[in-house]
């Protein structure tokens, strides 16, 4: 029972995409930081960790018709360690989690909107944008919107360079992160804008999307 418990958590755990979402997480504190103290960039780090796991395990719902032809036994739900009913209700109650915690976080109202948008367009993605040629538009929209939604909370607007960061560096993710199962997706019909490119104009998009991150981190 303990062990089939454990399994469990560590699919629920899988299931949230765990290296990105330690990621945006981690970046959603410090970028907090420029305007907060420890303990309310804490609080708005969760509201963004809970905003995570919604993206996160709706990917793994939308995508189980793919993933299970596909044998992708490291998706939780192909490997059986969670189920479809169960991801549904934890993706209701991560949802709810999400904007009532940002509400009582430092976001606030505004940057709860702000917050809903980011995640509306995250999922958009997730059910119909990534197999468009529009797929990238949701990493500009969804992590672009991460610094207003800090900084209008603070009654501020944030500097271009931030904005333009995040832009370039998360695009330039997106590029790189399907190279792995660009092949796969294609046979698939998975279509997005990398997928059109092709494996080597891909990389090289990802390369010039991350010098142009970074230098607008040291030309600001």
């Amino acid at each position: 029972m303990q062990s089939s418990l454990s399994r469990n958590l560590r699919g629920f755990i899988s299931a949230t995409h765990f290296g990105p979402t330690v990621l945006v997480v981690t970046i959603s504190f410090f970028l907090s930081r420029l305007q907060y103290s420890v303990s309310d960039s804490l609080q708005i780090a969760v509201a963004i960790l809970a905003g995570q796991c919604v993206v996160g395990w709706t990917n793994d719902v939308v995508d189980l018709p793919l993933d299970s032809p596909a044998a992708r036994s490291n998706k939780p739900l192909v490997a059986g360690s969670v189920t479809t009913k169960q991801l549904r209700i934890a993706i209701s109650i991560a949802l709810l989690a999400a904007l009532l915690l940002s509400l009582h976080s430092p976001l606030g109202v505004i940057g709860t909107l702000v917050h809903a948008l980011l995640l509306l367009s995250a999922t958009a993605y997730n059910l119909y944008l990534k197999k468009t040629v529009l797929s990238v538009l949701p990493y500009v929209i969804s992590f672009g919107g991460l610094p207003w939604a800090v900084y209008l909370s603070a009654g501020k607007n944030p500097p271009l360079w931030l904005v333009l960061a995040f832009i370039f560096i998360s695009s330039s993710f997106h590029f790189l992160n399907v190279l792995k199962d660009l092949e796969a997706d294609v046979a698939q019909g998975v279509l997005g804008l990398p997928q059109r490119l092709g494996r080597r104009k891909s990389l090289g998009m990802s390369l010039v999307l991350l010098l142009a991150g970074l230098l607008s981190v040291i030309v600001r």
